[in-house]
């Protein structure tokens, strides 16, 4: 029946302790987690699963919030009694819970532990009181004892008696005791004389009761042989001893000494001393001389474990007379336990951008030591942006101090060093990883505020310029750079059709090829985006300067070499020497020493009569006429740029030594053309052979094509029986009465002064054939001479029409240029 009472029991109390008092307070918001604590009182020795209490609802949170947050329980690393059921929101026995061997005769004995919530953190202390039933029965360790009393013991004399054991405390622990028969003890006290010849044998039964429902007892056999002659019973000096003893003092260290006197003399005066047993663990570690009576150490003190001892010391002489004494044991503490830092809860990565105070971890430090040697003081070693903040008592946050910025470091190890104020000081550590997580917040920076580059004209299209290069002090996809071409026009014309960028890399490509001739410089500007969310950029001007190469030869303005008529300079023979012939001039669109001419003369019919300017082109006499020089004189002179390789162009001159113009109409009447064809009119001669040889052929394969069909179509129907239709040729009217084309073509021809150059033209349908031609234009020589130019144009064809006056006209075309 009794396992079935104690049910009932646990039930009754457990449905008492429901209705609970719930100590609640909040105290302020600090460093993102809230504070609260409740408590509650159950009774020991519940059954696994049993309700504690409905923290949700005592907390005023919501069943959600204990899922969201990852609810749990701390404990601090000891054994978990209580869990936490989030579905329920109720706190749940996890362990049998046994009152006695949790906290011994320690009042109140209570559970303390925390519930942590985390997003945001927070953290609720919780206490746990454990409150005692009567499970325990009272005990003796000895089931019997024996006395041998004198009979000439004296009324009131008193026998220790051991002391029964109760685990359970107040009401429920050991309450009195009963001793049976009476006649002679009352608590072993000694009532009336003792007779050993009436009775020299007695037996008594002790029987220890407590408090509780139902109550409990236990007994214990005591045998009385009463003797005879001792009557005295030895006696301690004081009724109390008191003693410290520090509580890492080494083994056989004297506690203190006790002192009984007899006075009986001989062999009942003799007296030993003992240590009651009834307490097992001061047996293991107290141990008392018998015969002197000091108490020595024989076990390992802890102050954290009991801070006073009390023992029961007996004396005993050899008649069995005893008396007892108590002595109390103060255990100092010395400072031999470093703070233990427990960590409840901390993050592995932070943004970079979070604001100060920022929770990082939630630490627990506790030091089993007492008054100054249990102040614990924890501190961050190393300059680094965290500080420590004291929660609560034993409860620590690590917070951010200022901003961080991965890009100064992106990782901290932060060792939390926790210190008491013993002496000397012990102190423990803990260090955190923390890892910065990058924010981008800083934009690509190019290596130079701007660029300029250099590339020589008639470049490669395709080839590379140079690079552009930006960097971002930001990390991995942030940092990550990309190049872009902005939008921007040169001379109407987009930049993408001049350069183009390589997104990577950064490298600047030439789309074109540069005519410095055309372009002699251009800007853009290039954007550096990272590749954040949102992107970050920059931007630079690039300036391309194109360098001149010597691709062009000089061009001569003056005097015009054309293909036509002749054009010459004329030098009376009265010239003087230096006499200015005429002056060669040219240009190079060439830049810089590529655009540099020199003149020389190459060729000449009298290279004794004339020199020229080496920087102007000035041709002029160096001798004087006589009679016996040409009429005619050629000069060949030659212009040179002074690029690498240099580049050049001939001009002829042609030179007249005479005073009057006849003269020299009749001289320059047969001069002869050395000009080479044009070789531009060659190719399209040659092309034009191709296209009328292609076309010749394709005409007689189509004609052989027309012939055979035909020829297949009448043999089929020679062959078949269907009526054979004629075929009749078509008829031509001649309307002319030539007898051959019913059409007439007109003919055109064009001539200019060199036949070899001259056009013809065929072709134009008109009612007459037309054939015109000037042969007189052959080897004409004109002189044309104003204020500003002399001119002579070779290449200025000869336009013959047909006019109703006369059957043959030259209009010349005539173009001046400026000397």
């Amino acid at each position: 029946r009794l396992p079935f009472l104690m049910e009932i029991w646990s039930l009754d109390i457990e449905i008492r302790t429901m209705r609970r008092q719930v100590l609640l307070f909040m105290l302020a918001r600090c460093l993102g987690f809230v504070l609260g604590q409740v408590s509650y009182s159950i009774p020991e020795e519940m059954a696994k699963g049993s309700v504690v209490g409905n923290i949700a609802h005592d907390l005023g949170l919501d069943l959600k919030r204990l899922k969201s947050g990852k609810a749990r329980v701390y404990t601090g690393g000891s054994l978990e009694y209580i869990g936490l059921n989030k579905d329920r929101g109720v706190l749940l026995i996890q362990e049998r819970i046994d009152r006695e061997a949790l906290c011994g005769e320690t009042t109140p004995c209570a559970l303390h532990f925390q519930l942590i919530l985390e997003n945001p953190m927070e953290l609720f202390r919780v206490t746990v009181e454990i409150m005692d039933i009567n499970d325990n029965t009272p005990s003796f360790t000895n089931a019997e004892k024996r006395f041998e009393i004198s009979e000439s013991a004296v009324v009131g004399s008193k026998f220790v008696l051991e002391k029964a054991i109760d685990s359970d405390i107040g009401q429920n622990g050991l309450q009195r005791y009963l001793l049976s028969p009476t006649d002679n003890f009352i608590e072993m006290v000694l009532q009336k004389p003792l007779d050993r010849e009436k009775q020299d044998y007695i037996s008594l039964l002790l029987t220890a009761l407590d408090g509780g429902e139902p109550q409990m007892s236990g007994t214990m056999q005591i045998f009385v042989n009463v003797l005879d002659v001792n009557d005295n019973a030895p006696t301690f000096a004081k009724p109390l001893y008191r003693a410290k003893i520090l509580e890492n003092s080494p083994k056989s260290t004297s506690v203190t000494t006790v002192s009984a006197s007899d006075k009986d003399i001989g062999s009942n005066g003799e007296v030993s001393y003992l240590i009651s047993p009834s307490d097992r663990v001061l047996s293991e570690l107290f141990k008392i001389n018998s015969i002197t009576g000091e108490i020595i150490v024989v076990g390992e003190l802890d102050y954290e474990k009991s801070k006073v001892y009390e023992i029961d010391v007996e004396v005993v002489d050899s008649g069995g007379l005893s008396d007892s004494s108590k002595v109390i044991v103060d255990v100092i503490d010395i400072n031999d336990n470093k703070p233990d830092i427990n960590l409840i809860s901390k993050s592995d990565f932070i943004l970079e951008d979070s604001p100060p105070n920022t929770v990082i971890a939630m630490l627990s430090v506790n030091d089993l030591d007492s008054e100054n040697n249990g102040e614990v003081e924890c501190n961050i070693d190393g300059d680094i942006p965290f500080k420590m903040q004291n929660t609560m008592n034993g409860f620590y946050t690590l917070v951010t101090e200022v901003a961080l910025d991965r890009e100064v470091a992106f990782q901290y190890n932060i060792t939390v060093t926790c210190s008491d104020e013993g002496v000397p000081s012990l102190s423990s550590s803990v260090t955190l990883t923390l890892q910065i997580s990058d924010v981008n917040d800083n934009a690509p920076v190019f290596e130079r505020s701007s660029y300029e580059a250099y590339i020589v004209e008639n470049n490669t299209p395709g080839l590379s310029i140079f690079t552009v290069k930006a960097r971002d002090a930001d990390w991995n996809q942030n940092a990550r750079v990309s190049y872009i071409l902005e939008d921007f026009s040169i001379n109407g014309v987009p930049v993408s059709s001049y350069v183009s960028v390589s997104a990577d890399s950064g490298v600047i490509h030439a789309v074109r090829s540069f005519d410095y001739e055309q372009i002699k410089d251009f800007q853009f500007r290039v954007k550096a985006q990272d590749g954040g969310s949102p992107p970050l950029s920059s931007n630079v001007t690039v300036k391309i300067v194109i360098q001149d190469q010597n691709d062009n030869p000089p061009q001569v303005l003056y005097p015009v070499q054309t293909g036509g008529s002749v054009v010459a300079e004329m030098v009376p023979r009265s010239a003087d020497v230096g006499y200015l012939v005429t002056k060669v001039v040219a240009v190079d669109v060439d830049s810089g020493q590529n655009a540099w001419l020199s003149y020389k003369l190459q060729k000449a019919t009298d290279r004794a009569l004339f020199e020229v300017g080496l920087q102007n082109g000035e041709i002029r006499t160096i001798r004087q006429v006589n009679d016996k020089d040409a009429v005619k004189q050629r000069l060949t002179v030659i212009v040179e740029d002074n690029g690498q390789p240099s580049r050049s162009a001939a001009v002829i001159v042609n030179v007249a030594v005479a005073d009057s113009f006849p003269e020299v109409l009749s001289e320059f009447t047969d001069f002869t053309h050395d000009k080479e064809y044009n070789d531009n009119l060659t190719f399209y001669l040659v092309l034009a052979l191709a296209v009328v040889s292609f076309l010749f052929i394709t005409c007689v394969v189509v004609i052989i094509s027309v012939k055979i069909y035909r020829w297949r179509q009448s043999r089929t129907l020679f062959h078949s029986n269907l009526p054979v239709i004629p075929y009749y040729p078509p008829r031509y009217s001649d309307t002319l009465g030539t007898g051959t084309l019913q059409h007439v073509y007109n003919y055109e021809v064009c001539r200019t002064t060199d036949s070899r150059k001259s056009d013809c033209k065929f072709g134009r349908a008109g009612s007459q054939n037309v054939l015109i031609m000037d042969p007189s234009s052959t080897g004409t020589m004109q002189r044309i001479q104003s204020e500003k130019s002399i001119l002579d144009e070779p290449d200025s064809p000869l336009e013959v029409r047909k006019s109703k006056k006369s059957k043959h006209f030259t209009r010349i075309k005539q173009t001046e240029v400026k000397r």
